[in-house]
């Protein structure tokens, strides 16, 4: 059978949205938003192709934004419930929020009483990001409760500060973790927060929760939410993953365009890591590339290359069945999800384009990329 992500439609680069891949995971919160009684909003941080919001907004209670732009985004093309908490406001931000958001979480007391007054005359709902200083991420840069962290308010300075005001506490400290430190976390929040927890109206769990991911244990998220539900039954409770939304929905799609030897072979593509694939060098981590194993499992092994002039543009080594050549199609899997959001233009290597595979096989070609684009970021 034919790979449809091979088809002569799709042009390369391409960024490809599997429709079908999508709706799967997009059902899947569905049940768990019916059977424990909570809300999962989409992280637009994490997944902002804005195409797909019709299909998103079918499942979803709306969207949380990090910065103006992206509530704007949530308001104008979802046009559902809209969230929103970032490290910092400034007075032109919070005068846009209150005319774009339901529900706006601040980082610090000071932030929260210098804007109070404005958000809450607004009638939009007030909420603190907490710090519960538990850490449950693998990687330092994406955990906000590693010690020193600038995101959220601990405990020991809450003490003696009145609340009144304040609706709810928002926590994030989870990135791409499973439903037993979804518990853990509640466990610890529990503890350090108790005194807090029943003047609230709700609690945001914000995102890391990878819960359409093979192997993770949903009856288990479920179980865990319930059960604090009813420990805690005035408390509505918030989720807002980014990648669980887009995870394995669709790959980036590249070309070969040289091969080169320097002790060994490199194939150059028609996109860059540095500007395409981003975490890849940052995070760092090792795409999945179809139908390649490991250096030397096959029989013809390549590191791969990305085609802007940084030095360490490269992906990783990879072998294949036959050899590469100029025109021969690479495919990263697994590249909708904060991959997109995070691409540039840097050194105005061909932009990706992007679409969507739709359920019934068609494909359908969203936008393309153009010198004008480049030269529009820049002045």
């Amino acid at each position: 059978m034919t790979d449809p992500i091979n088809s002569a439609a799709i042009p390369s680069p391409c960024y490809v949205l599997e429709e079908s891949r999508l709706r799967a995971n997009l059902e899947l919160m569905q049940r768990v938003q019916r059977q424990a009684g909570v809300d999962i909003i989409l992280a637009l941080k994490g997944f902002s192709m804005w195409s797909a919001f019709p299909l998103v907004g079918q499942y979803l209670k709306g969207c949380t934004a990090s910065s103006v732009w992206e509530a704007k985004l949530a308001k104008y093309e979802m046009g559902k419930e809209v969230h929103a908490y970032s490290p910092a406001y400034k007075d032109t931000d919070i005068q846009q929020l209150t005319e774009l958001v339901s529900h706006l979480s601040f980082n610090s007391l000071s932030q929260w009483q210098r804007y109070q007054q404005t958000v809450q005359q607004a009638g939009v709902s007030v909420g603190l990001r907490i710090n519960p200083e538990h850490r449950e991420a693998t990687t330092e840069l994406y955990d906000p409760s590693a010690p020193g962290s600038r995101l959220g308010i601990r405990v020991s300075q809450l003490e003696g500060v009145d609340l009144c005001g304040v609706d709810g506490f928002h926590v994030h400290n989870l990135c791409e973790c499973d439903s037993f430190a979804t518990e853990r976390t509640l466990l610890a929040v529990e503890k350090k927060f108790a005194q807090y927890l029943p003047q609230l109206k709700w609690l945001n769990l914000g995102g890391g929760h990878l819960m359409t991911r093979e192997g993770y244990d949903v009856e288990h998220l479920i179980t865990t939410l319930k059960a604090f539900r009813e420990r805690h039954p005035h408390l509505h409770i918030v989720m807002e993953p980014g990648s669980a939304v887009a995870w394995q929905t669709g790959p980036l799609v590249s070309e070969v365009v040289d091969v080169v030897e320097n002790d060994g072979h490199i194939a150059i593509l028609d996109i860059s890591a540095t500007a395409h694939m981003p975490d890849v060098l940052e995070m760092p981590y090792r795409p999945t590339v179809r139908n390649a194993g490991e250096a030397g499992e096959k029989a013809y092994t390549y590191k791969l290359g990305g085609n802007s002039c940084l030095a360490g543009d490269v992906i990783d080594t990879y072998s294949f069945d036959t050899p590469l050549k100029p025109g021969d199609r690479v495919i990263f899997e697994d590249m909708m999800h904060y991959t997109m959001v995070k691409t540039t233009f840097f050194n105005g290597v061909e932009h990706p384009a992007i679409g969507i595979l739709k359920s019934n096989g068609e494909f359908q070609l969203v936008r393309q990329f153009s010198y004008e684009d480049f030269r529009s970021r820049l002045s």
